[in-house]
Parts: structure tokens; sequence; C-alpha cells
């Protein structure tokens, strides 16, 4: 998430703004007309700022436009590696996803969104729009619920913030009802979503801890409604929350 230019600390404005930049190529911006527009920066520094971009391996630029480049792909690997999480979570995926053959998310909460750190894609079914790296709105995605579980003073706020920019053909929601879901999640110690973020997509999901007991990130299986009617969904919730658990411990978690 960007933070507005008038809070930037004195001296480092350039350099917001140049991040501004990449973040506008990366949420889909083009072309200089559309990055200039989603900054709000000027037309002629936007264009000095991409060209520097571009010099420096953090933009490409060829007949399409503006996209990501070379240099953000090799600071993101470093980043995910760096990151424990990933590492230790891929072969308790591999196994469950081997197992329930339906799409497996490994997510974090980051800047108060979903932000995925890995797939593995299901083999039956519609692929799904989720990548590694993507976003999601906390209280639509299944992970995203599972993230909140242990931060109830949180769910009406954030419920709130997240319906204002709830994605295209989601539906709306309400507020009660998704309190007392998260409720019944909470005492279960496992999520779903039930169409709220993509509709015909369902799943379930359960949280990761660390040695503190704190959530740090969790896991989902997906599919979309044919393969996860009601009854399986319930018959998935211990198999999830046994993956999420068999992760947690190689983080140090002990169970009371």
């Amino acid at each position: 998430m960007t933070a507005p230019l008038e809070t930037i600390p004195p001296g480092t404005q350039t350099l917001a703004r140049g991040l501004a930049v990449i973040r506008a190529v990366g949420d889909g911006a083009q072309g200089l007309r559309e990055i200039v527009e989603h900054t709000g920066l000027g037309r002629s520094s936007t264009h000095r700022l991409a060209q520097l971009l571009v010099a420096q391996g953090f933009l490409r630029h060829d007949n399409r436009g503006y996209t990501l480049g070379p240099a953000l792909i090799e600071l993101g690997f470093k980043a995910l590696h760096g990151n424990p999480l990933p590492l230790v979570a891929r072969p308790v995926l591999e196994e469950l996803s081997a197992t329930v053959l339906d799409t497996i998310h490994l997510a974090v909460e980051d800047g108060g969104s979903v932000l995925y750190l890995d797939k593995l894609p299901g083999s039956r079914g519609a692929e799904m729009r989720s990548r590694i790296g993507y976003r999601m709105p906390l209280t639509r995605a299944g992970v995203g619920k599972a993230l909140l579980l242990d931060a109830a003073d949180r769910w009406a706020g954030q419920y709130a913030a997240d319906t204002a920019r709830v994605p295209a053909g989601a539906r709306p929601g309400d507020l009660e009802d998704f309190l007392t879901r998260m409720q019944t999640y909470a005492r279960t110690g496992a999520a779903m979503d039930l169409e709220d973020n993509e509709p015909g997509i369902r799943c379930v999901a359960a949280p990761i801890r660390d040695a503190s007991r704190a959530i740090v990130g969790a896991i989902s299986v997906s599919a979309t409604t044919p393969y996860m009617p009601h009854e399986r969904m319930r018959g998935l919730v211990p198999v999830v929350r046994r993956a999420a658990g068999r992760i947690s411990a190689s983080l140090g978690f002990q169970a009371a």
C-alpha cells in the first residue's frame, strides 16, 4: 500500500515517487498517461522516473508500454526465500495437494491485505485468478479470515474497509452474518470462503502459528462449487487444520 506523498519524510520524496511509479505499473498501468493518473504525479516527472527505472532494470518498456522489470523479479525471489515460511510449508503443501487434488494457497497478512506466498494449482475444475504476489481483501478470502481468527477487535472495522473495495462480481455480504461466521470459525480453528470473493469458488482455510502462538500465515484448499459441497468442506476442516499444524510445529509452535 502506498503512503500519501505528503506523509513521506523530508528528503525522500523522489524515492517515494519512484516507488509510486513502480506500484502503478504493478497494478496494471502500462502507458505513461495511466501511470500519471494512478500516481497523481506530473507527466514530465513521471517520464523521467520511468526512464531511470527502465535503465536500472526495475521496469521494462516496449511497444505494449511499461511492465515490471527483471530487477524486481530477482529481488522478489530473494525476498521470498528470505522468509522461512514458504520453505518450511512447501513439502506439506505438496503432500496436501496430492491428497485433495484442489488448489492450495499459502498466504500472510501484509499491509491490511492477504498476500499470497505460494500456490499449487489443482488438477480439476477452473483455474483461479490468484497467483504468488497477488493481494486480496482479508475479509473476503478464506485465508484472510483465517489470518484474522485471533483479532475479534478488528473484524468489524476490517470488514467495513474491505467492503469499500469488493472485487467485481463478489457479493457485498452482510456485517452481522460475517461476524457470526467469524465467531464460529474462531471456535473451530478454521475459516471458509463461501463464494465471498469469487463467484463459484469455495475454500477451507486454517491459520499457521509460530513459537509465540501468534498467527503468522494461513493455508487453504480451494475448488469450484461442484467439488466443494458443504459436506466436503466440513470434512476438509480437520485435514487443513492438520496440515497447518504441521507447518506451525516446524516454526516452533507447541499445542497446549
